[in-house]
């Protein structure tokens, strides 16, 4: 690359960077304050579960570290018996709630993210071809997907858990049991992406760029993938993002009523279930910590997606 070349292309980085700061977008962002502060939650949130083996004091899932003599020790008091104090304080076995909460916020994000992925492929893909193709494809999909809305979603997923994790040989269940609980809530939530895409593909096949790709011999799924799906993205985007909390709340439901994550691996869901049984002998603690963060995870990213949606709305600009 020529010395000019790299000028010009010096000269190009700063013009796009200034062309992305003054889309609509980012201008509905900055002067969204409830987005600000929802994304500086999420943001602080996630690089904190992110780099949970480096922040956290302690590793709650080493038995080898847990001394049974921490046990109930309140937050920010030191413990009678071996003097240490812990910022959150302990649960019955000894675990440090912060590092727990740390860890547990890893796999509830994990699942979180991991299942709507799932569903968005799945709903993505059948609500293109139920849009494009019509017909028998359509309505067989579309009743499907009917016949799954009549039944609370988190019922579908208990069902699908259940299921899976029956057919799961025995020895294997709880390594699994994150992956069940992953396919569980992806299989139960992907009726919204499909009947979303539907309709944007109904309107966009019958546009003009949909016809002339037709005309000039493009085979059917190639003018899904790369003419009508770039023009669905905008609102798959913002279920996606509401999805997200929908979805490590569906996780949290699941691990409290014992069916989701395993005890050696607890998320948010799962500590919350161990600090209920707690939290009426003294020991608030167990439970509040916990639930304040699911509260603060879900509550951020749902605020996020309420904006996200009023800002790719073409009608509220």
């Amino acid at each position: 690359m020529s010395d000019h070349q790299a000028e010009i292309e010096t000269r190009r980085t700063p013009g796009r960077l200034a062309r992305a700061w003054d889309s609509d977008l980012a201008y509905s962002f900055r002067h969204a304050p409830v987005a600000m502060v929802s994304a500086a939650v999420v943001l602080i949130l996630v690089l904190s579960a992110l780099l949970a083996p480096w922040i956290a004091p302690y590793d709650p899932f080493d038995p080898g570290s847990l001394n049974l003599m921490n046990g109930f020790t309140p937050p920010g008091q030191p413990n009678a018996f071996t003097q240490e104090t812990f910022v959150l304080g302990t649960d019955d076995q000894g675990r440090d709630v912060f590092s727990t909460i740390l860890f547990g916020m890893r796999i509830s994000l994990f699942v979180g993210f991991s299942a709507v992925l799932l569903a968005m492929v799945i709903g993505v893909v059948l609500g293109l071809l139920a849009g494009y193709l019509g017909g028998w494809v359509e309505s067989v999909i579309m009743r499907v997907a009917d016949i799954q809305l009549t039944f609370p979603a988190i019922l579908v997923a208990m069902l699908i858990f259940g299921i899976a994790k029956g057919i799961t040989p025995p020895a294997y269940r709880d390594q699994m049991a994150i992956w069940v609980l992953i396919l569980a809530i992806g299989l139960s939530d992907w009726v919204q992406f499909a009947r979303v895409v539907r309709g944007a593909t109904l309107v966009e096949k019958s546009r003009d760029y949909v016809q002339a790709a037709r005309l000039v011999g493009r085979r059917p799924f190639s003018i899904m993938i790369r003419h009508i799906l770039p023009n669905v993205l905008n609102p798959v985007l913002v279920i996606a993002t509401i999805s997200l909390a929908l979805a490590i709340i569906a996780e949290a439901t699941l691990s409290f009523l014992g069916v989701g994550a395993p005890p050696t691996k607890p998320s948010l869901g799962t500590l919350i279930r161990i600090g209920q049984g707690f939290m009426f002998s003294g020991e608030w603690w167990i439970l509040l910590f916990p639930a304040l963060t699911l509260l603060a995870l879900a509550l951020s990213i749902n605020l996020l997606g309420d904006w996200l949606r009023d800002a790719l709305n073409p009608r509220l600009r």
